[in-house]
């Protein structure tokens, strides 16, 4: 078995070999790292040594049975063909195949079987925000039904990228010098080197996410309704979203609104969710326990807490729900759709 990770040198692209390096389903597996050439020749730490980078061409995927792409959109058009035409199963993390009709969406707690008919030759692998989503309302629509989802996001600066981490970092150090600057109102004069984000993240929030469309909404924000419909099967289930940049390093969180077909209790929810896997219950809010960025950090669940029914809705619930954008969101549920293909 050979398996090539095309962008290997990045955040996410790291972490997938992290993972793989951790999990017993990859023992004896022939593991490749591709990144562009200026990165060939850099060695990796994987296991009990290191692999050296590749650089990205048609020969790295000949004999290669699965390929993992973390690259930009327009890369994984092009290379993502190509790795399938030299035999090779892809597996993007991109958005680049996400709502092609030919392509399934996988999330393995949710829909494992839509990962069996692969038309294309690819799968793939859904937003970051949506994973922390979909993952305790799928489990919640199995038993009751989902009838309206609204939701507010809470995305931390590392969904960015590596350029919306240094760029909050460099603004924290700028205000941790002069505090004062933010009561005065100054802070959003000072702080420059904006080119990730449209203002100051630094002891701020700003509520755009992707770009703006016709609608008033953003590319993220309906990006959000029509993975989760894609991924749940429920096509004309209506979804409203509100993405939000806050200024926390790892970690998306997302307030719901979840509107049901039937009546549902808070406990019901969290018996259900409590056997949900992929999903944590954290929901003890008189001593402090609930899903935070930091709980989340580094791990593997989605943490589900401050669960609620609706005070003017039997029908309703409210949660909040927390997952690693880079861990769950992006690596491991990449190698988990590779791990399905492998147990296939």
């Amino acid at each position: 078995m050979k398996l090539v990770i095309v962008g290997a040198t990045g955040a996410v692209g790291s972490e997938i070999m992290s993972i793989l390096a951790e999990r017993s389903s990859f023992d004896g597996v022939d593991v490749t790292p591709v990144a562009s050439a200026r990165s060939a020749g850099r060695k990796l730490p994987y296991r009990d040594g290191n692999l050296e980078v590749v650089a990205l061409d048609d020969g790295v995927f000949d004999g290669a049975d699965l390929a993992l792409f973390d690259v930009p959109d327009e890369v994984s058009r092009e290379w993502a063909p190509r790795a399938v035409a030299r035999g090779a199963t892809v597996i993007d993390n991109s958005a680049a195949w996400r709502m092609d009709d030919d392509v399934p969406l996988v999330v393995p707690e949710v829909n494992p079987h839509d990962a069996q008919n692969v038309p294309k030759g690819i799968i793939a692998s859904p937003n970051c925000t949506m994973l922390a989503l979909v993952l305790p309302v799928a489990a919640l629509h199995r038993r009751f039904i989902l009838a309206r989802l609204i939701v507010s996001s809470y995305q931390a600066a590392s969904g960015a990228g590596k350029g919306g981490v240094d760029e909050l970092w460099d603004q924290i150090e700028t205000v941790a010098k002069e505090p004062d600057l933010v009561s005065r109102g100054l802070a959003r004069e000072v702080l420059e080197g904006r080119e990730t984000f449209g203002h100051p993240l630094a002891m701020n929030v700003i509520p755009q996410i992707g770009s703006p469309r016709d609608n008033g909404y953003t590319s993220e924000e309906l990006k959000v309704g029509e993975e989760t419909r894609k991924v749940l099967g429920a096509i004309g289930l209506p979804v409203t979203a509100t993405c939000v940049r806050v200024p926390t390093m790892v970690g998306h969180g997302v307030s719901i609104h979840a509107e049901f077909h039937q009546p549902v209790s808070a406990d019901e929810a969290r018996s259900v969710l409590a056997e949900s896997p992929g999903v944590e219950v954290v929901d003890d809010p008189a001593n402090d326990v609930y899903p935070t960025p930091q709980i989340a950090a580094g791990r593997d669940p989605c943490f589900v807490g401050r669960i609620r029914q609706d005070l003017e809705d039997p029908n309703a619930l409210e949660l909040f729900a927390v997952a690693d954008n880079l861990r769950k969101g992006a690596a491991l549920n990449t190698v988990q759709i590779a791990e399905l293909l492998l147990q296939a």
